[in-house]
């Protein structure tokens, strides 16, 4: 299977063998995080590499002891990281309070995102199965501690990895022309909403949530079920905290 076809076959995995990543396959995994597009060729990013059960089970409780956060073989935490260029503009007599704010805090962040992204297609290019595990921002304060990260380093990605187990299904998607929009952003009518969303409205698990939550709607499953506004401020509250403890004046 070529690049393309494993890009446009993607599934999250959540359960995977005992087969562990061998280092060929992680090195060459890493390789390709690094080498992603990055602003000013800064490379703002670290990634920490946890293979270690023990670690994992450390960190389970922060992954809301979800079963793939000690199941997997292989878990990638990608951070914004700005300690490094810090570290060498002192060394090169340097100032660097210049990168303690809002837009250097997005530079890394979007640098570490694309590492992830990079390392993602690398790992399905190679037959690993992975699921992005968004608790590492819910979290982020522990997971500093527990990953002993300095100042102006704040985890952003997380993505366990591993050997699937079994066949997983597609995630049903937006079609294509719900997403792109050419020269100027169209905005949508009843009528749009109503055809792009309906192939996610109808997929089995989602109208299956939807009965069993007496949601009574998709749309209506999100906001009241999946990602409630109160715990979305509660968390918010947490990251923004968090980005400023570790430095970023934001």
């Amino acid at each position: 299977m070529n690049t393309i076809e494993n890009i446009l076959s993607h599934r999250s995995c959540r359960e995977f063998t005992e087969r562990p990543v061998d280092k060929e396959v992680l090195d060459t995994i890493l390789r390709c995080a690094a080498n992603g597009s990055s602003m000013g060729g800064m490379q703002l990013f670290s990634i920490v590499v946890t293979q270690d059960k023990d670690m994992m089970r450390k960190m389970a409780p922060l992954h809301f002891n979800q079963p793939i956060a000690t199941n997997a073989p292989l878990i990638l935490t990608f951070c914004a990281d700005f300690y490094r260029f810090d570290r060498y503009c002192e060394c090169r007599e340097v100032p660097t309070d210049a990168y303690q704010n809002l837009q250097a805090y997005h530079w890394a962040m979007t640098d570490a995102l694309i590492a992830a992204q990079n390392a993602c297609v690398a790992a399905e290019d190679q037959g690993l199965g992975l699921c992005w595990l968004g608790t590492i921002i819910y979290n982020a304060p522990q997971f500093i501690e527990i990953l002993q990260l300095p100042k102006h380093v704040v985890p952003v990605a997380c993505i366990a990895m591993g050997y699937p187990a079994t066949e997983v299904a597609l995630t049903p998607k937006l079609p294509v022309n719900a997403l792109v929009h050419h020269e100027s952003y169209s905005e949508y009518t009843d009528s749009d909403i109503d055809k792009m969303y309906r192939y996610l409205e109808e997929a089995p698990h989602n109208a299956s949530a939807v009965r069993e939550n007496g949601t009574g709607n998709l749309a209506r499953d999100y906001v009241e079920r999946r990602y409630r506004k109160a715990d979305n401020e509660y968390f918010s509250d947490l990251l923004l905290k968090c980005i400023k403890e570790q430095g970023f004046d934001i």
